[in-house]
């Protein structure tokens, strides 16, 4: 299990435009991409993992019902992913150390990876925690309190990778090739789904 102080924050506002429909209600493994994302936080992080809605928020919060997941709305979606990493900080309650970063859409990303990235950062709390694929660094990450005010400084669609790139204090890299796939389209879900057997 992860360290009290560490909250996970899932992403999960964008409008799925190129999916065609909201693809945090997509199916994979039998399950809807976002309630298969917050069970892998939750298998790392327990009841300290929320999930940040935007657009089409009507549509998905319906199926968060049975999780007990607190949701934070952000109505400002539309700016784009700084406006929902700083809707999920600002909601973090007092006693957070640290805040793990999550995609809904990285499906390959596994609760292994996730405890692997927190292992490392109880080891060294001070520090971001990344995963680093494709010669770069990315999302899951783990951001020490001190990040945090970088954090809400962020605007547009730039997210946590700008910040990675530009970091506050130290950083560790952690290689998580899987953090490199995402779905964008529906021919991602299938190629994901044919590639990936089960991913836990």
């Amino acid at each position: 299990m992860a360290s009290v102080s560490l909250q996970v924050i899932v992403l999960a506002a964008g409008a799925s435009t190129r999916f065609g429909s909201p693809k945090q209600l997509a199916r994979v493994q039998h399950m809807p991409m976002l309630l298969m994302m917050i069970s892998r936080a939750q298998a790392l992080a327990g009841r300290a993992v929320s999930v940040v809605l935007g657009a089409n928020a009507a549509e998905i919060a319906p199926s968060l019902a049975r999780t007990d997941v607190p949701v934070v709305i952000n109505r400002g979606w539309s700016e784009g992913l700084a406006s929902s990493i700083r809707a999920g900080i600002e909601h973090l309650p007092g006693h957070c150390e640290g805040a793990l970063i999550l995609l809904a859409d990285q499906c390959a990303v596994t609760s292994a990876d996730l405890q692997r990235l927190a292992h490392v950062w109880n080891q060294d709390p001070l520090a971001i925690v990344a995963a680093q694929y494709g010669g770069g660094w990315g999302v899951p990450a783990i951001f020490p309190r001190q990040a945090f005010p970088a954090l809400l400084a962020l605007r547009g669609d730039q997210g946590a990778r700008a910040l990675l790139q530009r970091p506050v204090g130290r950083r560790v890299g952690i290689p998580l090739p899987n953090a490199a796939i995402d779905v964008d389209t529906v021919q991602d879900l299938a190629a994901l789904e044919s590639a990936v057997p089960r991913a836990v």
